[in-house]
C-alpha cells in the first residue's frame, strides 16, 4: 500500500487510539473495547482515504483455520490494497499465532495487518514479535477506571465535538451515567446534538448541569446528588422534600444513599488535607481543583464531631438499604435528618 508504511525504527513504543495510523502490522491492545474500536476505525478511514477500493477482511482469531491468514496477506490478484482485521487475538488459536507470526516479516506493500488483542498472556510471544518490527505501529487502549480518567474522556468527547462542558455538568453527568466508557460515550453525542450550540443571543454556550439534569435528572445518582447537596448546606425541608419526591418515584435507595455518601467523603478528604491551594489538594487526593473548592465551600458551618456524626448516620443508612433494616426509606430518611442537624 504506496505511501502507509512508516519509517523504519528500533521496538515500536505505544500510542494512543487518537494516533493510530495504517502501517504494515498495528497492535491494538488492552481492555478498553470502545478505545480499540475506535483505533480499528480510525486506521480503516485513514487506509480508506489514501485508497477508496481498499478491501477489508475480518477475521476472527478463535475460529480461523490454518492457512487462512497468509492466503488474505497474500498478494492479490489485481494488486487492491487490503486491510486484514484479526479480532480476538487473547483466543487466537495456535494456527493462527503461528500464521501471524510467520506473516510479519513478509507482508505485501498493498496490505496492512491489523491484530486486536484484548489482554491476557494468551499469544505473548507474537506480541512481543509485534513491538520489536520496525514500522509497526502498537496501540495501547487499557482500562479508563480512575475518576480523572473518566473526566479526561468526557472532556475530550465534548472537545471533538467542538464543544465545551461546565466542570459541574461533567461531574453530574458521571454521576449519571456511570463508568462505563459506550454509556457515556452516547450520553454526550446525545448533549452535543441536542443541546442548542448557541444562546439567543448567538455566543457560544457549554453544555452546563441544567442541560444533565434535563435529560438524565431523573436517574437516582443524580436525585442523590440534589439531597445530598441540600442535606450538607442544612436545608432539612428542601433535603426531605427532594428525598421523598424521589422515592415516591420509585428510585432505589441504594444509590441515593451513594450519592450522599461520596460528598461527605469529598468533604472528609479535603478538610484533613490541610491548607493549600485547589489545585494542588487535588492533585494530592486525586480530585478536580473545582472539586476541592466545592467540598471546601461545603465544609464552611461543620466540624470535625458534626463530619464524624454525618458518616456514622450514612453508615447505618447504607447497611439498612442493603438488607440489614427492616426499613430502608425510613434509614435513608433518619440519616439525612442526622446529616442536617449535625451541621454547625
Amino acid at each position: 500500500m504506496a505511501g502507509r508504511r512508516a519509517p523504519a525504527r528500533g521496538a515500536s513504543s505505544a500510542v494512543s487510539w487518537q494516533a493510530a495510523t495504517p502501517a504494515p502490522v498495528v497492535l491494538v491492545t488492552g481492555g478498553e473495547a470502545l478505545l480499540a474500536e475506535r483505533a480499528v476505525e480510525r486506521v480503516r478511514r485513514l487506509a480508506r482515504a489514501e485508497h477508496p477500493d481498499l478491501e477489508v477482511v475480518q477475521i476472527e482469531a478463535a475460529t480461523c483455520s490454518s492457512g487462512q491468514l497468509a492466503l488474505w496477506t497474500s498478494p492479490s490478484l489485481f494488486g487492491e490494497p487490503r486491510l486484514v482485521v484479526v479480532s480476538g487475538v487473547e483466543a487466537a488459536s495456535d494456527a493462527l499465532v503461528a500464521d501471524a507470526t510467520a506473516a510479519l516479516g513478509d507482508l505485501q506493500d498493498d496490505v496492512v495487518l491489523v491484530l486486536r488483542h484484548g489482554g491476557g498472556q494468551r499469544a505473548k510471544g507474537l506480541l512481543d514479535a509485534v513491538r520489536a518490527l520496525p514500522g509497526a505501529v502498537v496501540v495501547d487502549c487499557p482500562p479508563v477506571k480512575s475518576a480523572a480518567d473518566q473526566r479526561s474522556f468526557v472532556e475530550a468527547e465534548f472537545r471533538a465535538a467542538g464543544r465545551s462542558v461546565t466542570p459541574s455538568a461533567l461531574e453530574a453527568l458521571l454521576l449519571a451515567v456511570g463508568q462505563d466508557l459506550r454509556s457515556l460515550a452516547a450520553a454526550c453525542a446525545q448533549l452535543v446534538a441536542d443541546v442548542p450550540e448557541h444562546d439567543e443571543r448567538g455566543r457560544r454556550v457549554p453544555v452546563d448541569e441544567a442541560d444533565v439534569d434535563r435529560y438524565y435528572g431523573g436517574r437516582a445518582e443524580v436525585t442523590g446528588f440534589r439531597v445530598a447537596d441540600a442535606a450538607v448546606a442544612g436545608q432539612r425541608e428542601e433535603a426531605l422534600r427532594l428525598l421523598r419526591q424521589a422515592l415516591d418515584a420509585g428510585l432505589d435507595p441504594v444509590p441515593l444513599v451513594a450519592a450522599i455518601a461520596a460528598k461527605l467523603r469529598a468533604m472528609v478528604k479535603v478538610g484533613a488535607a490541610g491548607r493549600g491551594p485547589d489545585h494542588e489538594l487535588a492533585r494530592q487526593l486525586g480530585m478536580a481543583p473545582w472539586q476541592v473548592g466545592r467540598a471546601r465551600s461545603d465544609l464552611r458551618g461543620w466540624s470535625p464531631d458534626g463530619l464524624a456524626t454525618g458518616i456514622i448516620a450514612l453508615a447505618d443508612a447504607d447497611a439498612a438499604v442493603k438488607g440489614g433494616g427492616r426499613d430502608p426509606v425510613y434509614a435513608v430518611e433518619r440519616a439525612v435528618l442526622a446529616i442536617t442537624a449535625a451541621r454547625g
